[in-house]
């Protein structure tokens, strides 16, 4: 399933990102090397659409139905 477009580089100023987390917690997050795969230029920050897809997949909780 895809969240985002994965073709698209999103900046991380981007709305669409929030499903993610917040912004503040994805500066956060890259400190600590957590989080989706990000690109930098300068101080700007973007994020691939197919790494953060890749990103939430791996970050599914499957549950289990009685």
């Amino acid at each position: 399933m895809n969240f985002f477009e994965p073709n698209r580089i999103y900046d991380d100023s981007d709305i669409e990102l929030d499903l993610i987390a917040s912004k503040s917690k994805r500066a956060q997050w890259r400190h600590r090397r957590f989080g989706p795969s990000f690109l930098k230029f300068g101080r700007r920050v973007k994020y691939h659409g197919a790494d953060l897809n890749a990103w939430v997949d791996e970050h599914r909780v499957v549950t289990v139905q009685y």
